[in-house]
């Protein structure tokens, strides 16, 4: 059995650069095209089911990317994304700016620093892995399988497949519309986004520069990026 775990297209709050989390938050334009670009790659597999977050941005990249495949979509309230309490419907900028700068604290070490109210990534991990395991059972016999998540979800994930602290977790790239294909319990690759052409990819992520340990861009600099997303 082969898992393609697909990201959800751009939302209007990824545009933002707002933290989302568990806030159900529609696909932009952008991400409308991300979604059906993804079909193209998804079409490349013989995909017999796909296995949804419930939420409106991944329910909308699945039916975009399987429009006219017949493929059932099977809403999955355990590929939720991870809460992140507080924070959620503020911007970076906004969190960056609170006393000492919680959002690098965040990215540097997710599982130490998690935002104020925010779901413990412990947590996440086990209905994640419970949630790949109910699927893994419903389907042995060499299925390809669609799940249409989120970022934090396919990260924590990947971290529990590679045996790697959560503290490592943002250093994992995990792009808007990428597709990321496991054999349980092998992770065969990750944040493929070759079926994404230019205008559609997300350009070098500020994120994963700050998790690896780089120094962090000013503001101003990294206000002009469109790549620094929140999740």
């Amino acid at each position: 059995m082969r898992l393609l775990l697909a990201r959800h297209g751009e939302s209007v709050w990824n545009a933002e650069r707002r933290f989302q989390g568990r806030t159900d938050i529609a696909l932009s334009a952008r991400g409308r095209a991300q979604a059906e670009a993804l079909g193209q790659a998804v079409r490349g597999y013989r995909v017999t089911a796909a296995y949804v977050s419930p939420f409106r941005r991944a329910r909308e990249t699945a039916e975009l990317a399987l429009a006219g495949t017949g493929v059932p979509l099977i809403p999955l309230e355990a590929l939720r994304e991870l809460s992140l309490g507080d924070w959620e419907g503020c911007t970076v900028d906004e969190v960056r700016a609170r006393e000492g700068d919680p959002y690098r604290a965040w990215l540097l070490a997710p599982h130490d620093c998690p935002p104020p109210g925010g779901e413990p990534l412990d947590a996440v991990s086990a209905r994640v892995r419970a949630a790949m395991e109910h699927i893994s059972a419903s389907h042995r016999n060499g299925d390809d399988v669609l799940v249409v998540a989120h970022g934090g979800v396919i990260s924590v994930y990947a971290c529990a497949l590679l045996g790697c602290s959560f503290n490592a977790l943002w250093r994992l790239r995990v792009d808007n519309a990428s597709l990321t294909v496991v054999r349980p319990p092998r992770l065969v690759s990750l944040n493929d986004t070759a079926h994404l052409p230019g205008a559609l990819a997300t350009a070098t992520h500020v994120r994963a520069s700050i998790a690896g340990g780089a120094s962090s861009p000013t503001p101003s600099a990294a206000a002009g990026r469109a790549d620094e997303r929140a999740p």
